[in-house]
């Protein structure tokens, strides 16, 4: 910007224009806010007036509540709301993997998974709400509910392999290691409820581990500290 005399002869501005709006968790509030995606051109000013563009200035998102701007990877971290039902979901689904492998016959284990779908966010979940997801997918699949569990997890194109890695692969990138051991926990003690850990539990348990994106070493750990670990 050029000055004579206090007046601004010429300069660069920008002239930014909102492209979108919508809902994002503000790091500077701390919370979810309101957005808007806006692109900004900059432009040759002379006596104040825009005359000719200078190019993009890119595309940024404002905080409709603080005015803070971020680039647009701040819209990749879900909002509080979608967060929390992302991890209802990953109990529940971790839950109805573990019922799968072994423990849907077992009336501590069905206990087990249903307290941890509850404390996850679903309240109203009962034994026969879950038994009775585990029967229509198995209908919907031609699976049966309580199939035997060497192929059923992994890369088999199954409903179950399916469902862990579009649920947990997601969360696990915004968790941290903390909240993917704990997330494998829950499935550990629903495992534990009924007694030892069975083979297929196991490989159950290692399949959740790799969707959580944990290393062996560490998924190891955690079945082994739950092994220990009264509940």
């Amino acid at each position: 910007m050029v000055q004579i005399w206090g007046l601004c002869i010429w300069g660069v501005r920008t002239a930014w224009r909102t492209e979108a709006d919508g809902e994002f968790y503000c790091p500077e509030c701390g919370g979810d806010r309101g957005y808007r995606r806006r692109g900004g051109t900059r432009r040759l000013t002379v006596l104040g007036v825009p005359l000719l563009r200078r190019g993009s200035a890119g595309t940024v998102v404002e905080c409709s509540g603080c005015r803070t701007r971020y680039g647009l990877e701040a819209l990749e971290r879900p909002t509080s709301t979608r967060f929390s039902a992302m991890l209802r979901d990953a109990a529940y689904t971790v839950a109805l993997a573990v019922l799968v492998a072994g423990g849907a016959q077992s009336r501590q284990a069905r206990d087990a998974a249903t307290t941890a779908v509850r404390e996850a966010g679903f309240p109203e979940c009962t034994e026969e709400r879950l038994d009775a997801m585990l029967t229509a997918l198995a209908e919907d699949t031609d699976e049966p509910a309580y199939l035997e569990y060497e192929d059923a997890i992994d890369g088999c194109g199954s409903w179950l392999s399916i469902e862990l890695h579009e649920v947990l692969e997601p969360l696990a990138e915004h968790l941290a290691p903390q909240g993917c051991e704990r997330i494998l926990l829950q499935g550990a003690r629903i495992a534990l409820a009924d007694g030892p850990y069975l083979p297929a539990e196991r490989d159950a348990l290692a399949a959740i581990g790799r969707c959580l994106l944990m290393t062996p070493k560490r998924t190891q750990g955690v079945l082994e500290a739950a092994e220990r670990t009264p509940f």
